[in-house]
């Protein structure tokens, strides 16, 4: 018998129900009102015997099922149907559905969708376990053996897509799938995929699939593999760096950046890559990262190419061998307090760059390099602190390298012995003691300076020998008082001393007719003592507008007056005798690494007047009324009189400004100007430049910078749009590779820099210009084109130019760099799959420099 309402058969469905309940636990949270449960009962249903004994196949977690339509309970075969927006919740599974069965009987569930009323099957089954979500057109799920099969399912898996018309899933999770593809396209028909009969899913492992076919807008091509291997792992995981191939007119065929990476463990990580030419040229590069959250994070970089151009049977071979290292290293200031450790090393052979098989490294424009590694100590609740670093430079140009190893410096900070003194005299007299203070500072270094072709192994002995070292140390004392209410007077004491371990004798020989300097081993000082003291205030200017949009211009001004005094030094002063029989003064310390105390008398007085002008403007767009705009950031004069100088006691006068035009143009500006006179060789003279030609000053030197940038869109939204079509894995693979990464949320930019410096220290003058500039702008949402150059005045010529295009094409990316002349003329075209999971699948289309036939 059927029983539509739930009322007039109450009871006998209550009692058949829980029956059922104790095989099968329900929460029936339905979304539905009472009179819409449908209830079917079999009319010789027993109500006095029923089994409530919970079975052994029994599921122990609740069933929660709801639907938004209607539903129909079964009892006669023990089923429950739900329809309309139906929802089964099983521990940490969820399926929903427009109609889903339940078979309280075999603890099962079998769900689907609905036609609507154009016959359109709606509804789609969406089932979700823990984070993993499967779509699928029909399924079906056993909840106490945790299998079910799946028909037309789509799953995501890491940074990929899974599709398959038939899929089994077991107890642990895996998936076997059949007549499926993997893709890393997001859209329901993807722009590629890699279709397989056979596919396996083992979550947070690994996909593997069989014998696959690459389809590009659902149409097979050629291309295929035999299986395929996806790790599907989050995180790291070690693999095969996949290399690109193409061929060379220079070098041959290649196979260029295949390697392994290495995921070591979750602090540190390598890629070995390498190439090799048919031509017998070949490198190898290793690139490693480390981080330690709150503590220290790196990146070590070193490269090797062993580069051969031509045949050795011919006259034109020739073969180099370069090598760079860089290395960079930053410690958490707050891993641990009051020490600190860094580095910062970029060193490498003299044609590294000039040869290097990347067309497109632009480090090759760079003639120096630098490299630090330091550790400092400052020794928390302590006045002192230690430094221990190594420096080094060289010049890719003339080949001069410089080395400082070790370098150690240790200072003591300033200390107040009297400033816990008492009340004695005035207050003027207590600021003088109590100001008072003595530091102290100290640095020693041992140092090389060569050439880039004597450095090797071979020849350490004799670079041993080109090592010069010294200590150096200086005590200051100093004190601050004010002096007539509005004056700062700042006087300080200081005693400077070197220690050498290596000094130099002359002497004239006159067999040969030149100076022999001969180089000795003995330890010699030499000290220096100076007394400096500064006076200075500060004059505020203002000037106020009753009418116009300006309201007020503030200006700053601070004067400053120094004295210098330094006596004369004779510590270290030797001399020969000429050819000429005059004696010649030197100093032994000459040539030394921290060269020769100045040993002349001087007594200078200074004279600097620095300038900020401000300007307050009435605008409608600010909370207050009001903006600031800043005129002059700085505007400073200086100069100083030597007074025991017997002539040409001034010296020139320095000129230097900064400021800003709006927010985005930066100018700055720096000259000398000189207020004496020349002779007709060009030297300089005790007369006046006012008198020789009526002017001030001229003007021996200047420079002026001007730069801007432009960037469009709004910061704030830019980032948004990064973070909205990007997910986690992507920006954390961005912010590993921001190489990699092409920013289409910024619309346009554009940065120039002008420079001009002009140089005239006698009667012929030099004038030298430069314009760099680059930039880029986005003709649409995917197409991009950035631009690098410059301009040379001299050759009226475009400098190093590069081009690059870049199209965004959903999952893929086209690039093309391209430099379009000069030495360094070449191009590249890459198309590839953003995912860094398939990063390997790629096309490369190249032509480098040394290929280009001039």
């Amino acid at each position: 018998m059927l029983i539509t309402t739930v009322f007039s058969q109450e009871l006998i469905a209550q009692e058949k129900f829980d029956s059922l309940h104790a095989n099968f636990p329900i929460d029936t949270n339905q979304l539905i009102d009472s009179s819409k449960i449908i209830i079917n009962t079999n009319s010789d249903s027993s109500l006095t015997k029923i089994d409530t004994t919970l079975s052994k196949d029994a599921i122990t977690t609740k069933v929660k099922y709801q639907a938004k339509d209607s539903m129909r309970f079964d009892m006669a075969v023990e089923k429950v149907y739900l329809f309309g927006k139906a929802q089964v919740n099983y521990g940490n599974i969820q399926l929903t559905a427009d109609y889903i069965e339940v078979d309280l009987s075999k603890n099962t569930v079998l769900a689907n969708g609905l036609p609507d009323s154009t016959g359109e099957i709606k509804g789609l089954p969406v089932f979700k376990e823990g984070a993993q979500e499967y779509q699928a057109g029909k399924m079906t799920y056993n909840f106490k053996t945790k299998k079910g099969k799946i028909s037309e399912v789509k799953t995501q898996e890491g940074d990929g897509y899974i599709k398959g018309n038939e899929v089994k899933k077991t107890a642990e999770d895996i998936m076997y799938i059949r007549n499926g593809y993997y893709t890393t396209c997001s859209l329901d028909d993807p722009h590629f995929s890699l279709a397989t009969s056979k596919l396996k899913v083992i979550p947070n492992d690994k996909i593997i699939t069989g014998p696959t076919v690459l389809k590009i807008e659902g149409v097979p091509t050629p291309l295929g593999l035999p299986f395929g291997f996806f790790p599907n792992k989050k995180g790291r995981a070690s693999g095969i760096v996949i290399p690109t191939y193409g061929d060379s007119r220079s070098l041959g065929f290649f196979l260029r950046d295949g390697g392994f990476y290495w995921g070591i463990n979750d602090y540190i990580d390598a890629t070995i890559t390498a190439d090799i030419y048919s031509l017998g040229s070949w490198g190898t590069k290793i690139n490693s990262r480390y981080k330690n959250k709150y503590h220290f994070d790196g990146n070590i970089n070193y490269s090797y190419a062993n580069i051969r151009n031509g045949y050795k049977e011919f006259p034109d071979f020739n073969e180099s061998k370069e090598m760079f290292l860089r290395w960079t290293h930053n410690q958490d200031p707050k891993a641990r307090p009051g020490s600190r450790f860094s580095a910062n090393v970029n060193v490498g052979t003299r044609n590294n760059f000039t040869n290097n098989l990347n067309s497109f490294s632009q480090d090759y424009l760079t003639n120096t390099f630098q490299s630090s590694v330091s550790y400092t100590n400052s020794f928390p609740s302590k006045p002192f602190n230690l430094t221990v670093s190594a420096r080094h430079d060289q010049n890719t140009q003339t080949g001069a390298f410089n080395v400082n190893l070790p370098e150690v410096a240790f200072n003591v900070s300033r200390q107040y012995p009297f400033k816990q003194f008492g009340k004695i005299g005035n207050e003027w007299w207590r600021s003088i003691y109590k100001n008072f203070g003595l530091s102290y500072s100290s640095s020693a270094t041992n140092q090389l300076r060569t050439i880039d072709t004597l450095i090797s192994f071979n020849n350490f002995d004799n670079l041993k020998q080109d090592f010069s070292n010294g200590f150096r140390h200086s005590i200051p004392l100093s004190t601050s008082f004010k002096l007539l209410k509005f004056f700062n007077l700042n006087p300080s004491l200081s005693t400077n001393q070197i220690v050498s371990f290596r000094t130099i004798r002359k002497e004239y020989d006159p067999s040969k007719n030149q100076v022999i300097r001969d180089t000795i081993s003995e330890i010699k000082t030499g000290e220096t003592y100076s007394f400096n003291t500064t006076m200075s205030t500060k004059i505020y200017g203002m000037f106020q507008f009753k009418r116009g949009k300006v309201q007020a211009i503030r200006h700053v001004v601070t004067p400053q007056i120094t004295y210098n005094y330094q006596p004369e030094i004779k510590s270290g002063i030797k001399s020969y005798t000429n050819a000429q029989g005059k004696e010649i003064e030197y100093s032994i310390f000459e040539g030394g690494v921290y060269g020769s105390p100045n040993r002349e008398k001087s007594e200078r007085i200074g004279f600097n007047l620095l300038n900020n002008i401000e300007m307050k403007v009435r605008s409608d767009k600010d909370s207050t009324g009001t903006k600031k705009i800043t005129l002059f950031d700085n505007l400073g004069f200086s100069s100083n009189y030597n007074t025991v100088a017997d002539s040409l006691n001034w010296s020139p006068v320095s000129i230097n400004g900064r400021t800003r035009i709006g927010n985005f143009i930066t100018f700055q500006f720096n000259g000398i100007m000189d207020p004496y006179g020349l002779d007709t060789s060009g030297r300089k003279i005790n007369t006046s430049w006012n008198e020789q030609s009526g002017k001030l000053a001229r003007l021996t030197s200047g420079n002026v910078s001007l730069n801007f940038s432009l960037k469009g869109g709004n910061p704030k939204k830019n980032k948004e749009k990064r973070s909205k079509y990007a997910t986690d894995d992507e920006m954390e693979y961005i912010n590993s590779h921001p190489e990699q990464f092409i920013d289409f949320s910024i619309p346009w930019s554009l940065n120039v820099g002008y420079n001009i410096r002009y140089n005239k220290p006698a009667f012929e003058d030099d004038v030298t210009q430069t314009m760099n500039f680059s930039g880029d702008v986005s003709l649409t949402k995917n197409w991009k084109i950035g631009f690098n150059s410059g301009w040379d005045f001299e050759r009226k010529d475009l400098t190093y130019t590069s081009v690059n295009i870049n199209r965004d094409l959903h999952c893929w990316q086209m690039a093309i760099n391209w430099v379009p002349y000069g030495p360094r003329q070449s191009y590249m075209i890459t198309i590839n799959v953003k995912s860094p999971v398939l990063q390997d699948l790629k096309l490369n289309r190249r032509r480098d420099f040394y290929d280009v036939i001039r």
